[in-house]
C-alpha cells in the first residue's frame, strides 16, 4: 500500500518531486534552454548549470509567492482530495499546524480550483442520468420546477455504468465516473447541452421519462427509456445516479449544513472530483497536484471574492 508519509517525509523530497511535475518532460531553462540543473533546497528552488540563473519551481503555481512549506502545500493536496467528508480551513490549520487559518484559508482555496480539470474526458459508454434538487424547505413546489425564489437548486447528473460479470456467471453493474451540474431547468436544451459536454457521442443514455430526454436532446446518442411513470420509480430503475444523489445530499447536509444556491457548483465539483478517484488516493493527490500547478497563481479579486463562499 501506498504511504503518503513515507515518501514525502521530507522538505527535499517534496521539491524533487514538485521539479518533476513541473518540467514532466525534462528540465529546459526558459533562459538559455539549458537542461542541466543544481537543487538549492535552502532556497526552495533550482540553479541552470549553463547561466546560472534560479528559478523557483513554485512560481506560477498555486503555490506563487507562498512561505509555507512545500511539505505543508503536499499534505494539505492529499487530504483535501482524500478527505471523504471534505475539509474546512480551520480544520485544515490544525490538521497542518499552520498558526494563521489566512494562509489556510487561501490555501484551501487554491487547491480546490485544481479539482476541475477543463481537459478531462468525457463519459463513455452506459451512462444513467437524471435530475435532483438539493435545499430549500421541505414544503412547496417539488418536481422539475423549482425557482431560485424558494432557495432551492436543480442539479443534474450523469455516471458511467460498468457491466461485469460476478463469479456465478450473473451480468452485475457498478458505477464508474460521475459528472454533475447545476441547471436553471430541465428543458430539452439544457439536458441537451449538459449531456453533449460531458458524455461521448454514441454513448447509451439511460433516462427516466421527463420529455426534456427527447429525440431532439439525445439525437448524438442511443436512447434507452427506463421510467415513465411516478417519481420513486427512479430510485429503483435508476440505482446508480439516485445512490450518488443521495450521497451527495448526506454529504452537503452533514458537512456543511447546507450550501447557499450560488456557491453550489463549487461544492458539487469536490464532490465530484473525489467520487471519481475514491479507489486511487495517490492518482488523487497526483490529479489535484498536476492541475493546481498548471493552473498557476489565483488573482486577488478572485481570492477576495471568494472570501464569502467558503
Amino acid at each position: 500500500m501506498w504511504d503518503f508519509r513515507e515518501q514525502f517525509s521530507t522538505e527535499q523530497r517534496c521539491l524533487e518531486y514538485l521539479i518533476l511535475c513541473k518540467w514532466p518532460e525534462g528540465f529546459k531553462c526558459p533562459h538559455c534552454c539549458g537542461s542541466t540543473y543544481t537543487v538549492l533546497s535552502t532556497r526552495k528552488s533550482i540553479q541552470c548549470k549553463s547561466c546560472r540563473r534560479q528559478l523557483s519551481p513554485m512560481a506560477q503555481t498555486v503555490m506563487h509567492w507562498s512561505h509555507i512549506p512545500i511539505k505543508k502545500w503536499f499534505e494539505a493536496a492529499y487530504w483535501i482530495a482524500n478527505h471523504t467528508p471534505g475539509m474546512s480551513a480551520l480544520q485544515l490549520q490544525k490538521h497542518l499546524g499552520i498558526g494563521s487559518y489566512d494562509s489556510a484559508w487561501h490555501m484551501l482555496h487554491r487547491l480546490r480550483k485544481g479539482m476541475v480539470n477543463d481537459e478531462r474526458t468525457k463519459l463513455s459508454g452506459l451512462i444513467e442520468t437524471d435530475e435532483t434538487i438539493i435545499g430549500g424547505p421541505a414544503k412547496g413546489k417539488k418536481g422539475r420546477g423549482v425557482t431560485a425564489s424558494e432557495n432551492k437548486s436543480l442539479v443534474v447528473g450523469a455516471v458511467e455504468i460498468l457491466v461485469y460479470q460476478s463469479n456465478s456467471g450473473k451480468k452485475k453493474e457498478r458505477t464508474g465516473r460521475l459528472r454533475l451540474a447545476l441547471i436553471p431547468d430541465a428543458s430539452e436544451d439544457t439536458l441537451g447541452d449538459f449531456l453533449e459536454e460531458n458524455a461521448e457521442t454514441g454513448s447509451r443514455i439511460r433516462t427516466d421519462g421527463w420529455p426534456g430526454y427527447s429525440e431532439a436532446a439525445l439525437i448524438d446518442f442511443i436512447h434507452h427509456v427506463r421510467v415513465i411513470g411516478k417519481e420513486q420509480i427512479a430510485h429503483k430503475r435508476l440505482p446508480h445516479i439516485h445512490r450518488a444523489f443521495g450521497n451527495l445530499k448526506t454529504w452537503l447536509n452533514g458537512t456543511h449544513h447546507g450550501v447557499d444556491p450560488k456557491h453550489l457548483q463549487s461544492y458539487l465539483d469536490e464532490y465530484t472530483f473525489r467520487y471519481n478517484r475514491r479507489q486511487t488516493p495517490m492518482a488523487a493527490f497526483q490529479s489535484l497536484l498536476s492541475i493546481s500547478l498548471k493552473r498557476g497563481p489565483l488573482p486577488l479579486t478572485e481570492l477576495a471574492s471568494a472570501a464569502s463562499t467558503w
